[in-house]
């Protein structure tokens, strides 16, 4: 029996941490994405979105995995070669990615873009986790990235919905 999506959220934000990545580092790159776009915006109302796509179960089954995967390698108990595409984030190995495709997917296509920009800029916590002297994180750097990227999405997609309402359609001036 699965757990309640409570619970898991729990356990990936307690996962998170021990691995190193408190939930407001991602609200940060969020921010980081999004300030120029949002006015006013918050570091709450960005960790307020990280929160609601980490109560997501697709993403919640993607940290859990993903992060096993880390761990695992980090102690070298998986089989040759997986071990060391892991261990060494071998460049060709993209599996990582495709989890965290899967991630970014759930809230549309500025999320691709947002992810494939922080993944290439590695902001914030990212350039951490891509660090190999603090451990394995083949997965959790892209997984955090597409979290990001899935927030940031999310608040553009509100941000626009909130213009919308102000200026119902049909209320538009023309330039003639």
């Amino acid at each position: 029996m699965q757990p309640r999506s409570q619970e898991m959220h729990q356990t990936v934000i307690r996962l998170l941490e021990k691995r190193g990545v408190p939930v407001e580092e991602i609200a940060r790159i969020v921010m980081f994405l999004q300030q120029d776009y949002i006015p006013a915006l918050t570091l709450e109302a960005c960790l307020e979105s990280v929160h609601a796509v980490l109560c997501k179960r697709e993403v919640q089954n993607a940290l859990l995995t993903g992060i096993q995967l880390d761990m695992l390698a980090e102690e070298g108990r998986l089989i040759a070669p997986l071990q060391e595409l892991i261990a060494s984030d071998e460049s060709l190995y993209g599996i990582d990615e495709v989890l965290s495709l899967a991630i970014v997917n759930l809230y549309g296509s500025i999320g691709f873009t947002n992810y494939g920009y922080v993944d290439k800029l590695k902001h914030g916590i990212l350039a951490w986790l891509n660090d190999k002297r603090n451990g394995v994180h083949t997965f959790l750097d892209d997984l955090v990235g597409a979290i990001a990227a899935a927030a940031s999405s999310r608040l553009a997609h509100r941000a626009r919905q909130a213009e919308e309402e102000k200026e119902p359609c049909g209320k538009h001036t023309t330039g003639a």
